[in-house]
This record gives structure tokens, C-alpha cells and sequence, in this order.
């Protein structure tokens, strides 16, 4: 074979060999270019979602769901096909009007081309903030005809997720200044959030027949130990307690331990029940002292008007 043939053989190969890897270069670009579409695409099925829940459309949601998909909600109820989770959805919505969510996508899996999991947080607040759900949720879409929805759907309780405020939040109602008129008595309450936003600081001061009585501090917050919302009391005249506080539907009860300032002990039930935006009732029952029962209680406490402007 002459030099010059050997010099045309290497130069075809060498052609041959750029032309290949740039071949594989731009499959591989093609390829990175749509599995980033693709994820993009996933994500964007997660935002409408966020956005058709906070709308309150129930058809909205359902449209995002493949024909026969299934969805496990918190509780583990399965429910199959687009139709029964339109349902699902219609029932919340009507349940909790103006309730809003969050979604948080910690990854996007694509498995294939047509195939993705995503796997996040989900956080959903009724629209006054009194109760708020924290999930871990799990979604695995498939794409079909270009369009890419839901699959199957699975939610786990979450409440890690929730910061010490956002477990306060159904707790925001009580912001604000309170009064409670009694037929001898007059107590004024302050509620307001610490700087951090991780406690709810109330001060009561009470009067009896026009004369200072009584006035405490009171802070509620978090506590991790016993995960339970919880509450420290400090009395002007030497007492303190401390409550442990329970949702139980739209009212909180609050199982209260006391230390009284002659070295007594108490504990008693304390309910609170909103009644609407500007008042709630509290109630107090097993109530002891010592070894002393003391009656039950129910007071209305109302909010105080604004000062009039002068």
C-alpha cells in the first residue's frame, strides 16, 4: 500500500472518528436538552396543582390525573380513578373553603422517557390559619401523547416539615386585645407574637371592683419533648403553672398544673371554643385546689373595640 494511501485511510478514519463522537455528542445534548424539558414539564403538573387546590377547583385538580390513577391520602384511604379524586378534592374544598397549600419537590426522578417520580412536602392551611397538615407526598407520572399527569399519588404525615410557628398557626386567632366582663371582675388579655414568631405572648391583667387584682404572663409555643403545643404561666404574686394544649375539632383543651404561692397545688381542664372572629368561650372544669374540688366555669371572652381615634 503507498504512502499516500495509508495517509487517505488515516485521514478517513480520523473524519469518520470526529464525525461519530460529534454524532454522540449532539444525541447526547438532544438528549440532556429533553430530559430537562421533561422535568421541567413534571414540575410544572406539581405547580398547577398548588395552583387549581388554592383556587378551589376541584375539576382543575382531577384533570391533572391520569384516567385511572390512584391516590392514598394521609389517612390511607385509596382512592382510584380521576373521578373519585374529584370528589375527594370537592369535599375538602366545601369543608375548608379557602384553604391554600404549599408543595415543596425535594427530587425528580425521570425513570424513562415517558416515566418520573417526584417526591416532596406538602403543607395545607385552612384560609383563618386554625389548622394546618404537613405531608410527605410521593407522585408518579407518566407522559402520554406529549402530556405528562399523574399517575399515582401517595401522602404520609409529615409534621417534622412544621417549623414551631406553623404549629402555632391555628393558635393566630387569639392575636389581638380581649376583655372578659364579669359581674364583679374585669379581665383584659393582650396575645401578640414573639420577634421570632415561635411563641404567642399574652399578658392578662385583672380588676376587681375598679382595684388591680391580678396579673400574669403567659407564653405558648412548641414543645418538642412532649410534642404537644405548651404554655408557661407566671402570676404577679408568686404562682406559676403550665398547660399542655390538644386540637380536638374547633376547640382546644388544655390540661393546666399550677403551683400556687402558699405552696398548694392545682391543676384543672381548660377549653377554648371560637365562636366567631371576635369572640370565644372558655370553659374550666376538674378543678382542684389543694384537695379542694372548685366549681366549673364558662365565660365569654370578646374582643376589644378599637380605641376611638380623638
Amino acid at each position: 500500500m503507498s504512502r499516500i494511501t495509508v495517509q487517505a485511510l488515516v485521514a478517513l478514519f480520523a473524519i469518520s472518528a470526529t464525525t461519530l463522537a460529534s454524532g454522540q455528542e449532539t444525541a447526547k445534548a438532544a438528549l440532556k436538552s429533553g430530559v430537562v424539558d421533561d422535568e421541567q414539564a413534571v414540575r410544572k403538573v406539581t405547580q398547577n396543582f398548588v395552583k387549581a387546590f388554592n383556587a378551589g377547583s376541584a375539576d382543575q385538580v382531577a384533570a391533572l390525573f391520569f384516567s385511572g390513577a390512584e391516590l392514598t391520602d394521609d389517612a390511607g384511604n385509596v382512592h382510584k380513578g380521576s373521578a373519585a379524586i374529584k370528589d375527594l378534592f370537592t369535599h375538602f374544598i366545601e369543608k375548608f373553603p379557602g384553604a391554600t397549600s404549599t408543595m415543596t419537590a425535594n427530587s425528580v426522578w425521570m425513570v424513562g422517557p415517558s416515566l418520573a417520580i417526584e417526591e416532596g412536602q406538602r403543607l395545607v392551611s385552612t384560609k383563618d390559619d386554625r389548622a394546618s397538615a404537613a405531608t410527605h407526598y410521593t407522585l408518579v407520572m407518566i407522559k402520554q401523547q406529549g402530556e405528562w399527569k399523574i399517575a399515582s399519588g401517595r401522602e404520609v404525615e409529615d409534621d417534622d416539615s412544621l417549623s414551631p410557628h406553623d404549629r402555632l398557626k391555628p393558635l393566630a386567632w387569639l392575636v389581638g386585645e380581649w376583655v372578659d366582663e364579669g359581674s364583679d371582675a374585669v379581665v383584659q388579655m393582650s396575645c401578640k407574637w414573639s420577634e421570632d414568631k415561635n411563641y404567642l405572648l399574652v399578658n392578662f391583667d385583672s380588676k376587681i371592683q375598679g382595684k388591680p387584682a391580678m396579673k400574669s404572663s403567659q407564653r405558648i409555643g412548641w414543645d418538642p419533648l412532649t410534642q404537644k403545643v405548651k404554655s408557661w404561666v407566671f402570676d404577679s404574686d408568686g404562682g406559676h403553672g403550665e398547660g399542655l394544649w390538644s386540637q380536638v375539632e374547633n376547640r382546644w383543651v388544655i390540661k393546666s398544673t399550677a403551683v400556687l404561692p402558699d405552696g398548694l397545688t392545682g391543676s384543672a381542664t381548660i377549653t377554648l371554643e371560637p365562636r366567631d372572629k371576635d369572640s370565644y368561650l372558655m370553659k374550666g372544669f376538674d378543678r382542684i385546689r389543694g384537695k379542694t374540688a372548685e366549681p366549673d366555669f364558662e365565660v365569654k371572652i370578646v374582643r376589644k373595640p378599637p380605641t376611638p381615634a380623638e
